[in-house]
């Protein structure tokens, strides 16, 4: 018995010492799966993957969908940057990191996109879902339509904010060609993401990423990305000479693993990136209107709007009237047509908080129609809302819940270095041999030319730009090298003659790139707007660029 005792203990023991070790392991050493995937921005072709299509959780990496999609809204004419949007109970109470929004508040989408692309505030966020689509379930299935008409097939989104949740998902090769999408198909919005710091209407805004942007010659953005299940993420992109390189790190164990591993690939990049290639842009994604949805829907309202149905649709459309926008309806309608159109109609029983497979484009809208202004007009908003859902639920079944299982991804790269040879490494763009166990060789780049830090995000076009599509036609954005549809504000002068003495000054200022400029003063209840238009979209986003940098006012109007 003695003897049994003696070895029972000794064996207890010895587990002991080989559990505890473990419990005393910090949680962010216990690093989430590691991906990273490399991308020539010029061409999009693929330098480098490491565990690239594995679906992870993307952490705040998915506010570039959320500000792509708050992009896409300015320019269709669905919103203006000065647009006031409604900060709901749910987004005023999301978990840091926030900008400090209250129930209630109405706050500019200008002030929300710099708080989301700067600070990585998950209230903006929220907020911006919320208002363009009229929920952030809505507004969550619409980034996932978006998603796959951009080419990321194997990400889903479950949120505006990129908190962890079931079925959020995305992988390194899906976030890097977001991460192109946004440099080339809003090139006048994508100074935002080298900002080291900004107005955000209530407070001044810091950079999450403003350590790597001030450390790696070339780096111009894009979005840092962090929670305990996903590691510490990041898109980078980054310019040296004719190259541009993007990349994305998934999964790394701490803020200086991450970037010291994030200037390892880009410096890869450029050491493997032909000098000379010609430039593949990616094509803008289309919109959609059909006919045949269109009727789909209005028979959906129609049998809603029910006069049984009425005082209950009332009741819910009273309480829901100060929250809910009617450019928020009016999206959420266009996204059902659009999905309606695509594929014909399988009953299936709707699935909360589930995204819908469906077309991979969002419907082109007319401009958003006046806010309500009865009882009766109220009650139909709220049976159309009613329909809208029916709709929705009607034309797709629901994606995979969760992540998908993969094959055991290979470990994050370790570092033996101190944390001192970390920031130092980081400091100087080179990372010591024994920083990492993956195959990635240095190489030395030529110094960049400073990218202006210039930000267009002062007020947005009109929603009266373009005529109202016909159904079932195809509405494509223009090219950054298209036609002369694009123009820029100077901004609302009290007088007419201020505004003409402002148009001449710029006219003669910038004469090389508007010489074929017609100038125009609109006069309204604001003042007198000066304008000038004619012009192509880089003409006027490099106008406004060269005046932003001396303090002048100009705004970039799309066609």
């Amino acid at each position: 018995m003695t003897r049994f005792s003696t070895t029972f203990r000794a064996g207890l023991l010895t587990l002991l010492a080989f559990l505890i070790p473990l419990a005393a392991i910090p949680k962010a050493a216990q690093a989430a799966p590691f991906a990273a995937f490399v991308m020539d921005g010029r061409t999009g072709k693929q330098i480098h993957a490491q565990n690239a299509d594995t679906r992870l959780h993307p952490a705040s990496l998915t506010k570039m969908m959320t500000l792509y999609m708050a992009f896409t809204a300015i320019e269709r004419g669905q919103v203006r940057l000065d647009t006031k949007f409604t900060i709901s109970t749910n987004a005023a109470n999301e978990v840091p990191s926030r900008l400090g929004l209250r129930a209630g508040q109405r706050i500019e989408l200008r002030y929300l996109i710099r708080a989301a692309a700067i600070k990585s505030a998950n209230d903006a966020a929220t907020a911006i879902g919320e208002n363009l689509a009229g929920s952030e379930d809505r507004f969550a299935a619409q980034m996932t339509g978006m998603a796959k008409a951009l080419g990321m097939n194997n990400t889903q989104f479950r949120n505006a904010n990129g908190l962890t949740q079931s079925g959020h998902f995305s992988t390194a090769r899906d976030m890097t060609t977001l991460g192109r999408r946004l440099f080339y198909d809003f090139p006048q919005y994508y100074s935002i993401f080298s900002r080291r710091s900004a107005d955000a209407g209530i407070a001044t805004v810091r950079s999450t990423n403003r350590t790597f942007l001030d450390n790696y010659s070339g780096a111009d953005g894009i979005k840092t990305g962090y929670t305990r299940a996903a590691g510490f993420n990041l898109t980078a992109s980054a310019q040296r000479g004719s190259k541009r390189i993007i990349a994305t790190v998934l999964g790394g164990t701490s803020t200086a693993q991450r970037n010291a591993t994030m200037a390892k690939l880009l410096d890869m990049g450029f050491g493997r990136a032909p000098t000379r290639v010609r430039e593949i842009k990616p094509e803008p994604p289309q919109y959609i209107v059909s006919r045949k949805s269109s009727r789909k829907v209005a028979e959906a309202v129609k049998k809603s709007a029910a006069p049984a149905a009425r005082p209950a649709s009332l009741a819910a459309a009273t309480a829901a009237q100060a929250s809910v926008r009617t450019e928020s309806l009016n999206s959420a309608l266009n996204a059902a047509m659009a999905q309606a159109a695509s594929q014909p109609p399988k009953p299936q029983p709707q699935q909360q908080g589930n995204a819908r497979k469906g077309p991979a484009r969002l419907a082109s809208s007319a401009r958003p129609p006046a806010r309500p202004g009865g009882a009766r007009q109220v009650a139909q908003g709220a049976a159309t809302d009613a329909a809208v859902q029916a709709a929705m639920a009607e034309t797709g079944a629901a994606a995979g819940a969760v992540l998908t299982a993969s094959a055991r991804p290979v470990p994050s790269p370790r570092r033996e270095a101190t944390p001192r040879a970390v920031a130092a490494a980081s400091t100087a763009n080179v990372v010591p041999a024994a920083a990492s166990q993956t195959d990635l060789t240095l190489n030395s780049s030529p110094k960049p030319e400073r990218r202006s830090d210039t930000v267009i995000i002062s007020s947005g076009g009109s929603a009266n730009g373009a005529p109202e599509p016909k159904p079932s036609e195809k509405i494509s954005r223009a090219s950054s090298s298209g036609g002369q549809a694009w123009g820029v504000s100077l901004g609302r002068f009290k007088s007419r003659e201020q505004a003409d003495a402002r148009l001449i000054q710029v006219a003669m200022q910038e004469s090389a790139r508007l010489q074929n400029a017609l100038r125009h003063v609109r006069e309204s209840s604001k003042g007198y707007e000066a304008t000038l238009v004619g012009l192509s979209k880089v003409d006027a986003s490099a106008t406004c660029a060269s005046l932003s940098s001396q303090q002048m006012r100009c705004d970039v109007t799309a066609p």
